[in-house]
């Protein structure tokens, strides 16, 4: 049986690099936010009851889902998020389901769900163990800021509409304190992975 790992943050907590980490290691990883994306594009299911929810004013011109008019929708207004949710979600879990099952066939011996509400969205059944993704909430929010030109408001509002990353860490068979450089990162992951037998 291949051991699945369960991957996750908080947003620009890192863990896009951990991530990486583990596929240069040949650890393959199934990540829900890639798909996600996937799962609503033009034509897709998923894609149709967005926009019958939400409505024309959220799409680009070529017809495809605008993410940042939808994110500040969804980011502002828990009832919203949970319908988007509603509906994306099922259909994440179905595909990520599916490429799991690939990986294990062509023999992986272990495999990365990359889940940013691993715990919100109560899938910690779906792993074996949890590596949580830390850092401070002001590195949190700076990063975050920095990354997707957010404002301090809007930032704090996609921040606040996850669990606290402290709650996280209660829950984490491994914690990876991303505070430090990316080589001290990687020396945790080895840790973690040597701790586990994974090599």
């Amino acid at each position: 049986m291949a051991f699945i790992i369960g991957l996750t943050g908080g947003i620009a907590s890192g863990k896009s690099t951990v991530s990486k980490m583990f596929q240069k290691r040949g650890i393959p990883v199934v990540d829900a936010d890639q798909i996600a994306r996937e799962v609503v594009e033009t034509g897709k299911e998923p894609y149709e009851k967005i926009v019958e929810a939400f409505g024309r004013k959220i799409l680009n011109e070529d017809g495809s889902i605008n993410r940042e008019k939808l994110g500040s929708i969804v980011f502002q207004q828990k009832s919203k998020r949970e319908l988007l949710n509603s509906i994306v979600h099922p259909a994440v879990r179905k595909e990520m389901k599916k490429k799991q099952e690939q990986f294990v066939m062509q023999g992986a011996k272990a495999v990365v769900l990359d889940i940013p509400l691993l715990f919100e969205s109560d899938l910690t059944h779906l792993v074996d163990k949890i590596i949580v993704v830390y850092v401070n909430e002001n590195t949190q929010l700076q990063r975050l800021m920095k990354r997707n030109h957010l404002s301090k408001e809007e930032a704090l509002a996609r921040i606040n509409a996850q669990m606290p990353l402290k709650e996280k860490i209660k829950m984490a068979d491994e914690v990876i304190d991303n505070e430090g450089d990316f080589n001290d990162t990687e020396r945790q992951l080895e840790k973690i992975l040597q701790k586990w037998g994974i090599c």
